[in-house]
């Protein structure tokens, strides 16, 4: 398991769009991923579990990333939120 925390950069927090990148690009890999936020744990592969998180620009998240290709896909999701999901 590899966790690494992850400020959210783009100006909406996590909404539908970003939210959806997250969880396309988190299929690809064979791993679980999730993040906490607060008390609160998401599936970044399951869209509704991330909007449930509420994240704003701002909030820091705790990814975490769990199997075979777990390094591999922690590196490239925290790119994906650094560079702000494409806004």
């Amino acid at each position: 398991m590899v966790t690494k925390l992850v400020s959210v950069k783009n100006l909406t927090g996590l909404h539908l769009r970003p939210a959806g990148i997250l969880c396309r690009e988190a299929m690809n890999f064979k791993c679980s991923i999730h993040f906490t936020f607060g008390s609160y744990t998401s599936n970044v592969k399951s869209v509704l579990s991330v909007l449930g998180a509420c994240v704003k620009r701002g909030d820091e998240i705790l990814l975490i990333c769990d199997g075979e290709d777990e390094e591999e896909a922690l590196k490239h999701l925290v790119g994906l939120i650094e560079d702000g999901l494409g806004e």
